[in-house]
Formats: C-alpha cells, structure tokens, sequence
C-alpha cells in the first residue's frame, strides 16, 4: 500500500524539480552566451553583409552534428516542411540582427514572439483568446515601438527589420513544434538544425569564405555550447518541470546577453534599447511569472507555452 503523504508516481519529487530548475538554468546561461561569439572580434575579417548568414551555417552545422545522437524515433510529417523553413530563416533573421545592429536590440526584439504567438494562433489557426495573453502583447508593442521609434533614424533599421522578423519567424516555429509535440524533442531540433545548415550551404560555397582553422575551433564551440548543449538540457529539464516555469526560468537568457557582451566590452546598449526592454521584460514577467503564479494557485491549468526566445524547442510547448 502505498504511502499516502508520498506524491503519485508521475509527480516529480521536490528534488527532481530543483534538478529540472538547474538543468534549464544551465540552458539559459548558455544560450545567453550568443552574442559573444557573434561579437567577437575574430570573425571582423567577415563583411556585416555576409557575417549573420555565415554564422548561421556553421553554428547549425555543429549543432545538428552534436545533437544527432540523441535522436529517436524519426518520422515524416507534412508539418517538418514549414518548421524547417521557418527554423532556417528563425537563425538567418537573428544572426544578422545581432551582426547588424547590437545584441540587446536583436535579443529582445526576438522576445517579443509570445505576442506574435499570440496574434498568429488567433488569427491563422483559429486559437480561443486568452485574455492574460494581452498584457505581454501591450508591454511589448510598447517596447518594440520605443526601439523601432529611434532606431528607423539611424543606419541599423535594416539589422531591427531582422530582429522583429526573427520574433515572428520564432513565433512560427514554437506554433508549428506545439502541434508536433508528439514527435521526438530531439528529432525536431537535429532536423531544423541540419535543413538549416544544408539549405545555406549554396550560398556559402557561393561566397567562397571559408574559416581559418581557430575559426573553425570557434565555430565548433558556438554551435556545440551555444545551441546543441542547452536544446539537451532544456529537454532533460522539461522531465521534471513545466513548460510554463522553464520559460520563466529562461528569461533570464535576453537579460543576460546583453550584460555579457557589455562587461566584455563589446558593445553598450543605448538608453533606448534599455527602457524598451524593460516594457518587454515587464510584460513576460506579468504573463509567465505573477499571472501564472496566481492562476496554477487557483489550480487552473496554463494555457500552452507561446515560447520568448531560443529557449522553447519541441517538447517545450505542449
């Protein structure tokens, strides 16, 4: 008989819920770590043209190659047409925004994909709106619009268009994960990653750039400890917590991006980047945070996760 002041059996212990807290910290941390690589001086012999796209390539390279073994269970489904398109375009659009304009700009303005989630289920798959849904949707047209207001007068509009594409192309890939959330984590992740790297290598072949070989160690490290590492401990963590709490968990990640690039002295993020980000942070904080505290106290379930940067793949979003 078992121990009634025990938890079921499918309930994760205390233990194994501050392991899974850990293991999606430790994916935050690492994905911060982005802007880094992509400001780091080693790569200046690239043009900005032609640098997002490049670290792109070799970034999904590495990534796939580390993340292969993990695989299980691979299938078609019509559906990994769109997610691989999207997900290619997803590193495209980012990577550029971060080479183009600062990392602050491109990373919060990836973050704001829960409202694009938001407006894209409503509108496209028909989704019943929830109404906490708005509050991250207001802070973060709130946010967007400071930035875009004073960046549209400068040289860096083109790297901000990126960075608000790569929010809406992130949306579209959490929507179309959600409803492959019965496939494989790790498949979906490899796959995206590997289409990715295959449908820009033409291009590289074309421009001809190649590494230099302490490049390539570079290179190897960012797609290794950038992207695969994190996506593993994000699906170990995802064993023991939810969905809605690793998001909050990983907001930590457009935090600490720009902080990293800034103590390195790398680059500082100008005052506006700062007080739109703080509309957006405010409004994920509201939604993920004080909201869904107060709703799973109720005991009411929390509507799927609409994902806030790279930090929700596959099984993630229920």
């Amino acid at each position: 008989m078992a121990d009634p002041a025990s938890p079921p059996p499918d309930v994760p212990s205390a233990s194994a819920k501050l392991v899974g807290r850990l293991w999606i910290l430790a994916a935050a941390l690492l994905w911060s770590s982005c802007g880094l690589f992509v400001k780091a001086g080693l790569f200046d012999d690239w043009s900005d043209s032609v640098r997002g796209p490049l670290l792109a390539f070799w970034r999904a390279f590495f990534a796939a190659m580390v993340l292969m073994p993990a695989v299980r269970r691979p299938r078609f489904n019509v559906l990994l047409l769109p997610l691989t398109l999207c997900f290619t375009l997803m590193c495209l659009f980012y990577l550029t925004a971060i080479t183009l304009t600062t990392a602050a700009n491109a990373i919060w303005l990836q973050a704001t994909s829960p409202w694009w989630v938001f407006l894209l289920s409503v509108l496209f798959f028909h989704e019943p709106m929830v109404r906490r849904d708005l509050i991250p949707l207001g802070f973060g047209v709130l946010g967007v619009g400071t930035i875009l207001w004073f960046e549209v007068q400068g040289q860096a509009l083109f790297g901000v268009a990126c960075g608000v594409a790569s929010g809406v192309t992130y949306a579209s890939v959490v929507l179309l994960m959600r409803r492959l959330r019965r496939e494989n984590a790790a498949w979906l992740v490899t796959l995206s990653h590997a289409v990715a790297a295959m449908a820009i290598l033409p291009w590289v072949v074309y421009q001809d750039i190649w590494p230099s070989a302490w490049q390539l160690v570079v290179l190897a490290c960012f797609g290794t400890f950038q992207m695969a590492v994190p996506y593993l401990c994000m699906i170990r963590g995802l064993r023991s917590i939810s969905s809605q709490e690793a998001v909050a968990i990983a907001l930590l990640e457009p935090v600490l991006m720009p902080l990293w690039v800034f103590l390195a002295g790398m680059e500082s993020p100008r005052w506006w980047t700062v007080v739109g980000a703080s509309f957006i942070l405010v409004g994920l904080m509201l939604r993920y945070l004080v909201l869904g505290y107060a709703v799973r106290r109720r005991g009411r379930p929390l509507p799927s996760c609409s994902g806030a940067s790279d930090s929700c793949p596959g099984d993630s979003c229920p």
